[in-house]
Order: C-alpha cells, then sequence, then structure tokens
C-alpha cells in the first residue's frame, strides 16, 4: 500500500468496489511499519492481531471505515500497551479506550498501533522517549520534533495515512512542521482528553496528523463533540469540517511582527513569506499586526506546564500502578526509588520545576504572575481577531535540528515551541501546514483562528495545499522510487 498515493476517500472507494478488502488494507499497513520501523522507530508498539480479522462489506456511507489509524502512545487502547513512553507505564495495559479512540473505532477505524513520543509528552525532539529516539523520514540524522514524533514520522514515511496525537504547546504542529505533513490541534474542548495521560490539564489537547488536509478534517469530525466523562469539553455543534471550501477570498490575515522578527532562520522565513503571498494572491487581506505579551509565553508555558505536571504525575508512586522499584525497605523508600528510577531526566526536571512554582513561599511569585500573564496573551488575540479572521506565521522558527544537539540544553529545547506555545496558551485551534523546503527540509506555516473557526483553518490550508506542489515531494524513505 503505497500511501503517498491515496487519502481517506480514494482508500474508503477502493473498500466500497473491493478492489481491496479491510483486511487486505490492515494487513498491507502492518507491513509498510515492518519494513520501516527498524529504521525510524515511530511505533513503540503495533497491533498484529489486526491482520488476522475477516474482511466485511464497507459501507458507502461511512468514510471512515477499514482506514488504519496510528495513536499516539499516551493516548489509552483498551488491551493494548500504553506506556507514555516512559518507563514508568512500560507494561500497562488499559482495561477501556479513551473517548478519541472509542469514537475513531465506532467511525470504523482500525487501530493500528502506538506511536513513539517524547516521555509523558515532555519534550520538543522525540528523543526523551524510554524506548529510543524516534528519526525524521527526511534526514534520519535529523529529529522528528516532538512530542508527536512518532506519529508524524509516521505518517511522512508512509507507514500509516493518519495519526492521533496531542498538543500541549506545539506537538502535534511542531513534528507536523519538521515532517512535512499536515497537523491541527483543535479548540480547547473541540475533543474529550478523557483516557489521555494528562500532562497539563488546561493545555492538551488532542490532535491529528496527515498528508492531506482533508484526511484530518474528515477524522476531526468523527471524534469531535461534547463527553460527558470530561467537563471541559464544549457542547458547540461540530460542523461537518470535511466540506471543506478551498477559497480565501476576502479573508482578513493577520501576520505578528513577533512570529517573523528575530530567531527565524531566514530560510524558513523567506518559505513562509511565500505561502503568504499566495493567500493574498488567491484574495486574502494580509497586513502586520502585534502581540505584545507572546514574548513571555515560553515563561508562562513552563510555569503553567509544569505545575500542572508536578500534580498529575504524583499518581505514579510504585503503589497504585507503574513502575515499582525492587529493593525497598519501608514506605519513603517506594515513593522515592520507585519515582526515581521510573522517570527519565526531563520529566522529573519538570516535576521539580512545577513543585517548587506552587510551593508556599513562590506562588504568587511565579504560578500566580504565569496566570495573569496567560490573561495578558488570551487578550492580545482576542484583540487581533476582533478584526481579522486568521493568525499566520512560521510553525517553528528553525526546519529540524540534528538529533543529540539540543538534548543536554533544555533551555534551548523549550526555545523550539516560541511560536507554537501562545495558541495552547489561548485555548485556540492551530495548524500547521506545509509549505517548501529550506536545506531540503519541510517548513510549515501555522495558522491559528479564533476559538471553534477550525473551518476557516482547513479552508486556508486546502488553498494552499492546492496552490503549492509540496505533495508531489517525498521523503527519502517510504515508498519513493
Amino acid at each position: 500500500m503505497n500511501y503517498f498515493d491515496e487519502t481517506i476517500t480514494s482508500l474508503h472507494q477502493k473498500l466500497v468496489t473491493k478492489q481491496i478488502s479491510n483486511a487486505e488494507l490492515a494487513q498491507a499497513t502492518l507491513d509498510n511499519i515492518d519494513k520501516t520501523n527498524d529504521t525510524i522507530n515511530s511505533f513503540i508498539s503495533v497491533n498484529t492481531s489486526i491482520g488476522q480479522e475477516p474482511a466485511f462489506e464497507i459501507a458507502a456511507d461511512q468514510p471512515l471505515q477499514g482506514i488504519p489509524l496510528a495513536i499516539k502512545d499516551n493516548i489509552l487502547t483498551k488491551d493494548l500497551k500504553t506506556t507514555a513512553a516512559s518507563k514508568m507505564l512500560a507494561n500497562f495495559r488499559p482495561i477501556y479506550e479513551a473517548t478519541v479512540v472509542d469514537r475513531a473505532l465506532r467511525a470504523g477505524m482500525v487501530n493500528i498501533g502506538k506511536t513513539n513520543l517524547d516521555e509523558f509528552a515532555m519534550g520538543s525532539s522525540t528523543e526523551t522517549s524510554y524506548f529510543g529516539a524516534t528519526k525524521n523520514p527526511w534526514n534520519l540524522n535529523k529529529v522528528p520534533g516532538g512530542s508527536s514524533g512518532g506519529s508524524a514520522a509516521a505518517v511522512a514515511s508512509g507507514q500509516v495515512i493518519a495519526a492521533l496525537g496531542t498538543d500541549t504547546g506545539g506537538s502535534v504542529r511542531q513534528p507536523a512542521s519538521f515532517n512535512g505533513v499536515f497537523g491541527i490541534k483543535p479548540t480547547y474542548g473541540r475533543v474529550s482528553r478523557w483516557g489521555v495521560i494528562a500532562f497539563s490539564s488546561s493545555l492538551d489537547q488532542v490532535g491529528i496528523l496527515s498528508r492531506h488536509v482533508v484526511d484530518s478534517a474528515q477524522i476531526l469530525e468523527a471524534i469531535s463533540g461534547y463527553d460527558k466523562h470530561d467537563d471541559t469539553t464544549s457542547t458547540q455543534e461540530v460542523p461537518a469540517f470535511s466540506k471543506i471550501k478551498a477559497d480565501v477570498k476576502g479573508l482578513r490575515v493577520a501576520v505578528p511582527e513577533e512570529f517573523m522578527g528575530y530567531g527565524v532562520d531566514p530560510k524558513v522565513k523567506e518559505q513562509v513569506q511565500k505561502a503568504i503571498n499566495t493567500l493574498q494572491q488567491q484574495g486574502a487581506v494580509v497586513e502586520s499586526v502585534q502581540l505584545p505579551h507572546a514574548q513571555y509565553a515560553v515563561q508562562v508555558y513552563y510555569i503553567i506546564a509544569s505545575s500542572e505536571a508536578s500534580s498529575n504525575l504524583q499518581r505514579y508512586d510504585g503503589i497504585r500502578y507503574g513502575y515499582r522499584a525492587d529493593d525497598v525497605h519501608n514506605l519513603e523508600d517506594v515513593y522515592i526509588k520507585s519515582r526515581s528510577e521510573g522517570f527519565g531526566d526531563e520529566v522529573k526536571r519538570r516535576i521539580m520545576l512545577g513543585s517548587f512554582a506552587l510551593s508556599a513561599g513562590y506562588f504568587d511569585a511565579y504560578f500566580n504572575k504565569a496566570a495573569q500573564v496567560r490573561t495578558l496573551i488570551i487578550e492580545d488575540f482576542k484583540k487581533i481577531f476582533a478584526d481579522y479572521d486568521l493568525v499566520v506565521g512560521p510553525t517553528a522558527p528553525t526546519t529540524a535540528f540534528d538529533l543529540n544537539s539540543r538534548i543536554d540544553d533544555p533551555v534551548v529545547m523549550y526555545m523550539n515551541d516560541i511560536l507554537t506555545i501562545p495558541a495552547n496558551l489561548a485555548g485556540l485551534p492551530a495548524a500547521s501546514v506545509p509549505v517548501g523546503l529550506a536545506d531540503n527540509m519541510p517548513v510549515g506555516l501555522q495558522l491559528i483562528a479564533p476559538p471553534f473557526a477550525e473551518q476557516t483553518i482547513f479552508n486556508a490550508a486546502q488553498v494552499l495545499e492546492n496552490e503549492s506542489n509540496f505533495l508531489q515531494m517525498q521523503p527519502k524513505m517510504g515508498g519513493q522510487k
């Protein structure tokens, strides 16, 4: 199965007309993964049993039926290991499905396996995984981004047609940019977080990665909506996202000066500017604006996210579930040794930072102040969206960087998400669409919309997909002739 030549719609047509059966499609996908996973390391576990399921009739009105889907390994899957790429959960088998998985399965999709990530989704390169780093299919010496690097690499390499990821500070969009695929993070509350292993509860959101814009739209349509298990989900009606209108005539587009300024690689900026010019040529009105408080986004994010992580990860104590250390002599030994041995360095770093920010003497100076600045960032976006329909700019300041080049410098690593974090802090829908190459590596344009305006993103992204020739390009691996 050459996924470079397919969309979900084309696969559905082949299934309905019996050119291929659902069983054959599942097995072909497993074969794709088997051929390349030793090289890329995009999957932690593969659902091999799905290849033995019998063929059945595919309904013409069920566009996702029989379509294989990869799932990031911090999203619970019943009876299939969910590890969060951590020693702490290396053998954890959930007893229920996450809501997003349940909805995808109800729509007829097939869980083909679980993709690699930074441990507990804490990272920007998929190098902190207990199961080893994932590699970028465009250049095996480069990172795939993170934390959804496994999902992005699986799609970019042609192993699968689409994958679920999670986005806390850019973890769908940044790897989408690095791997040359489309990735969208919907509005906070559009998709249920129930069954997603919590990192930062006020920021986490499930997203989708695919080569084609419409494929992500179809899947988002299926997994969105209110969930009684998650009180943060919205009761807003879910639109028919897949009915995309590739038209930006009259669309008001804002380009923040802060997104195109110091620190953005000139070659990245060049490709992004070409894409912005394309929107303008297609009828969009493009103007420069300011996001004055965006400069504080990284600092705000790492205080809030680490604080929430320190609270969420306290459940992993060596007693209830998860890794438990040997050679313990008392209760304190169980806690200290289990957590010391079960968590990696980056997770420990964030737990310590969050615990410090929440401590009695520093709560007001750090966490409370960060929450106040977060409100200022939200207000900045509200002012812009009073006059504009989209905010655009680079997804990441650079293309994918070399493996092992930044892993020992957490501050430099944290700055990789400087352009994606503001959308998470404001709870806004945002996506990355590939727009070109710089130094033979993909470049993504970020599109940010007002709350629940995902359709505006899909429409604009489809214009960019149609007007560019990016889909004609393929990485060095995975199906290239």
